[in-house]
């Protein structure tokens, strides 16, 4: 048993490492150390029955820390989407794969099991994914945890239905008195729990609180869950049932937060564990001889649960991108659904080879899940606005205009530009890829289409040939540079002008073709700059004159400043930003009584050189002084090298 557990622990280290480094899943390394080191595997594990003995309390610490975090008030908040879209998911996928499974010659027992087994996504990995991306904010982020929140309330009645449903004798009328005297027994769980939890826990908690000792608060959560997991199983029912109630209980009281904290190290190993018996369970070789009948049912199972997610939100309203984009999210097989697998084979439920290729469907599902939550809004886009709608749109817009302005970006900069074209009663059509703003700006009247710019066939769409002038709003560089070869490929002479954040790729997109270049954070600065000297009494000629010198000369006044700590967020990771930085020249600098020209600078410049109370232009022929001051410009891995040069001469 101690070298087996030693055994475990290595490759799980070894694999959760690897697999964190490669950015996959860490339940996906898990299954594969039992794959690896079960039966059907090295078959290194010997005493599975225990393995398997521990692992069922992996389950049910999970299902204590899912009813810690199922929040009553946010299923109210969210019904209409918990209650209508996750609903309505569950109840169309269960029934589309129990079907499946019916025609497949499955039994009503196991139908039902595979068909609540496929119908369950994972929460920990999309939620996590999500996180990391900074989506969760997003319609289709809120969309997909609705679904989750619902398929998570879901496994509780599938949990009590399998052990009954494992008891071949139980048919017809016996199955159902069976699954009315569990439901029965099921809510006396659930009241005897509550009842405990609001008159008794709390004065069991406040007590341990007041020892403040954090060995007693983690024996009384791990005794709390316990107890509550071997109440429903001496009912007959699940562990995890009453782990989950236990959970609930006490997910609305103050010390929710202390006691995930507390448990999660317990509830994270133990459910490695669980998972790695899971991966014991699978026949390797049996998965690799149907390897194309396995990749199919992946693909399947990607394509049905995502249309039926679409489907679920059309129903209930929701946008058609959201919906496609959170049912491609929400495509794998879930955590819940390997939980329910376990169940049911332990009660005989299913048999090995079925499970088998379960596993391995699911493993599939889930090493794909990172991939598919990154380009979800991608492949929702591309799928659910086709290119030939999306032309004819563009099309029917610009088939009446000539003379006009083609605005590329609608956002904020696209609708300032619109309103002034707007009052010049000058023609514009702009093109944008936000349906929602889109739509909303064509119900106002706007003169918009959606539309990607930087496409050949929606530019030609929109009467490039026929307009006076282009203009980018949008800061994408590589879009922007593709759709200014397309148009000095289709019409050269056309002035392109493109506005971006900064002056960054200003040269680049001069020599791609822009006939102006507008970087809002220097114009911004002009403008500062021009209300500050009208306002020091500097004639208004005067600040004019300088503005455009400063907008001829391409912002080079403006390069450059002096950083400090928090002049930028990850100044060690960007060596490319150009910044001031001053150089005394000591009595034995090298530089000292050279000319400017002679000096080995390369990519760093002068801007000025300060000799006492002077400022000298650096002039080629200036020859520096010992006490001199130079105000150096350049990046900071140059200037680090022309600063040794200056004082060292290598």
């Amino acid at each position: 048993m101690y070298t087996d557990l030693l055994i475990l622990l290595f490759a799980a280290v070894l694999l959760v490492a690897t697999f964190r480094r490669l950015g996959l899943p860490v339940i996906l390394a898990y299954l594969i150390a039992g794959v690896l080191l079960g039966p059907h595997g090295l078959a290194v594990i010997t005493g599975q029955s225990i393995m398997q003995t521990i692992a069922e309390l992996g389950i049910v610490f999970l299902m204590f820390s899912l009813g810690l975090e199922f929040s009553l008030p946010k299923l109210l908040a969210m019904r209409r989407l918990v209650l209508g879209v996750g609903m309505l998911q569950v109840l169309l996928t269960s029934l589309l794969f129990f079907a499946i499974g019916w025609w497949w010659g499955l039994g009503l027992a196991q139908s039902l099991v595979v068909a609540g087994t496929l119908a369950l996504s994972s929460t920990a990995v999309v939620i996590k994914q999500l996180g990391e991306q900074k989506q969760l904010h997003t319609r289709r982020a809120q969309l997909g945890v609705s679904v989750l929140l619902f398929q998570d309330l879901a496994v509780v009645p599938l949990l009590v239905m399998i052990p009954i449903l494992a008891q071949p004798e139980v048919q017809g009328s016996a199955l159902a008195a069976e699954i009315a005297w569990a439901t029965l027994k099921g809510l006396f769980a659930l009241f005897t729990l509550l009842a405990v939890g609001k008159w008794l826990l709390p004065l069991l908690f406040h007590e341990v609180a007041r020892a403040r000792s954090d060995e007693l608060f983690v024996l009384s959560a791990l005794l709390v869950a316990l107890l509550a997991a071997y109440m429903t199983h001496s009912l007959g029912l699940s562990m995890a049932l009453g782990a989950f109630l236990a959970g609930m209980m006490l997910g609305e009281s103050h010390y929710r937060h202390q006691l995930e904290v507390d448990i999660k190290p317990f509830r994270d190993v133990l459910m490695g564990l669980f998972f790695i018996t899971i991966g014991m369970a699978m026949e390797w070789e049996l998965v690799a001889r149907a390897w194309w009948q396995v990749l199919i049912c992946v693909v399947l199972l990607v394509l049905c649960k995502s249309l039926l997610v679409l489907l679920a939100g059309r129903l209930m309203g929701e946008r058609k991108r959201d919906s496609m984009a959170a049912g491609i999210m929400l495509s794998q097989v879930g955590e819940f659904g390997f939980v329910l697998l376990a169940l049911a084979l332990h009660h005989g439920l299913l048999d090995q080879q079925l499970v088998s290729l379960l596993i391995g469907i699911g493993i599939i599902s889930i090493a794909m899940t990172p991939w598919l939550v990154t380009q979800a809004h991608s492949l929702a886009r591309s799928l659910t606005d086709p290119a030939l709608l999306t032309r004819s749109e563009v099309a029917q817009s610009g088939l009446s205009k000539s003379q006009h302005v083609i605005i590329a970006g609608f956002g904020r900069a696209g609708q300032t530009c619109a309103r002034f074209l707007k009052l010049e009663e000058i023609p514009f059509l702009a093109l944008d890829l936000d349906p929602e703003r889109v739509s909303e700006a064509k119900l106002a009247g706007e003169q918009v289409a959606f539309g990607d710019a930087s496409r050949r066939d929606i530019l030609l769409a929109a009467g490039l040939l026929r307009a006076r002038l282009v203009i980018i709003t949008f800061d994408d560089r590589k879009r922007v540079e593709a759709m200014l070869a397309l148009i000095r490929e289709l019409a050269g002479d056309l002035k392109v002008l493109v506005r971006t954040r900064d002056d960054s790729f200003l040269e680049q997109y001069k020599q791609a073709g822009a006939f102006e270049v507008i970087p809002e954070s220097q114009e911004g600065a002009l403008m500062l700059v021009s209300h500050l000297l009208l306002n020091c009494d500097i004639p208004i000629g005067r600040v004019i004159r300088r503005m455009e010198l400063e907008r001829s000369s391409q912002y080079r006044f403006l390069h450059g400043f002096y950083w400090g700590d928090q002049s930028a967020s990850n100044l060690e990771a960007d060596q490319l930003l150009e910044r001031l930085h001053p150089l005394f020249l000591h009595d034995q600098a090298w530089a000292v009584g050279r000319e400017v020209r002679e000096l080995p600078l390369d990519e760093v410049r002068i801007k000025e050189v300060q000799r006492g109370d002077q400022s000298l232009e650096p002039r080629p022929e200036l020859v520096l002084a010992a006490g001199d001051r130079l105000i150096l410009f350049g990046t900071v891995v140059a200037m680090e090298q022309a600063e040794q040069r200056l004082l060292e001469g290598r």
